[in-house]
């Protein structure tokens, strides 16, 4: 069994590592937010890119309804000429003139049609991904919600372990508590078992003084010590 010591730093080390965690859980948040919220600005930027699309497939329906429009008002003109002139190959002119409208328009109205075609399938598309964007966006948004709860959560769960660690720290001697900290710098754990003669932290070979020194019960200064990684060991019985 560890001695008194020991025990005590290893409840310290447990808060410490409960510390560690919350803090970084913390500290990941906000990260966790700007991907959410950059999902959000991508399903939106995605809904305004198919909007866009729709609004193109309208305004190129119009620039050929103007087409249109200003063809068959050509061809108008060409048929009350036509019904003036007296000449053959004018009123032959005239004619093959009114053809050329009249094809133009068909070929007009053909694309008009693929567009109006394209408008309806456009329609549907983007109200369907609509649909979907809104309840993603939504279910997005409670996930940014949650994230804000836990965010405050952590910060009440830190507050407590505060004070669990103050409490922790109190009954440890200072040359106890000096040597915790000066590892503690370097990561966790500080405090490790020794199994089969290996530090539970580095898992290397320990020395034969080592390991004597763990299983004895000295002052707060003779508290054994990895040869390698420096970690407080302790024997596991």
């Amino acid at each position: 069994m560890p001695s008194p010591v020991l025990e005590a730093l290893l409840i310290l080390q447990d808060r410490d590592t409960k510390r560690l965690g919350l803090e970084a859980q913390q500290r990941n948040l906000p990260a966790e937010v700007q991907a959410v919220e950059r999902t959000i600005a991508e399903e939106q930027a995605a809904i305004e890119t198919a909007r866009a699309e729709q609004r193109d497939l309208e305004t190129r329906k119009k620039d050929l309804e103007t087409e249109i429009g200003v063809a068959a008002e050509r061809m108008g003109k060409y048929r009350t000429q036509q019904l003036s002139v007296r000449k053959n190959d004018e009123y032959q002119a005239l004619g093959h003139e009114i053809e050329t409208m009249q094809k133009q328009i068909g070929e007009l109205e053909g694309r008009e049609l693929e567009i109006m075609y394209a408008i309806d399938e456009a329609k549907n598309k983007f109200a369907a991904a609509e649909s979907l964007s809104k309840r993603n966006v939504a279910g997005h948004e409670a996930r940014i919600r949650a994230l804000h709860e836990r965010e405050a959560n952590l910060t009440a769960e830190l507050k407590v372990l505060q004070v669990e660690l103050a409490a922790a720290r109190a009954p440890v001697s200072p040359a106890a508590l000096r040597a915790y900290d000066r590892m503690a710098t370097r990561g966790m754990p500080v405090i490790v078992p020794i199994r089969a003669g290996k530090c539970g932290g580095c898992h290397l070979k320990i020395s034969s003084e080592a390991d004597s020194a763990s299983r004895g019960k000295g002052p707060d200064g003779d508290l054994a010590t990895c040869d390698q990684c420096g970690r407080i060991i302790y024997f596991e019985s």
